[in-house]
């Protein structure tokens, strides 16, 4: 086996229209990856609703994300959060100087659209 290892924040790409994602980590039922966010958000009226789990944890900046019938979160550096399969859940808004910056889990039986 081939170790791999990197930081999280450093390599970041600039600021871009879209969030950025990357994949780090898969296998059977796990998905790792990173996300770099520059101010996007949830569009007005979207709900994610995922039929896997999701460990979310802010790295840099920082975010707000709302579960439905719940007011939005503010996630500062430090803040991880796991959103049930079938939470439906929102980013209400993301820092984007510095990027905010995430590390998300997916968990979930494999082949289920991750």
């Amino acid at each position: 086996m081939m170790l791999s290892a990197a930081n999280l924040l450093t390599n970041l790409p600039g600021p871009q229209s879209d969030e950025f994602f990357e994949t780090l980590f898969r296998s059977a039922g796990v998905r790792v990856e990173r996300i770099v966010s520059w101010g996007q958000a949830s569009p007005e009226g979207f709900w994610y609703e995922q039929g896997w789990d999701e460990w979310v944890l802010v790295m840099q900046g920082r975010a707000g994300l709302q579960c439905e019938g719940e007011p939005t979160r503010e996630l500062v550096v430090g803040d991880w959060l796991l959103l049930p399969a079938g939470c439906r859940h929102r980013v209400v808004w993301t820092q984007a100087e510095p990027a905010t910056v995430w590390l998300a889990v997916h968990c979930g039986p494999p082949g289920d659209g991750r």
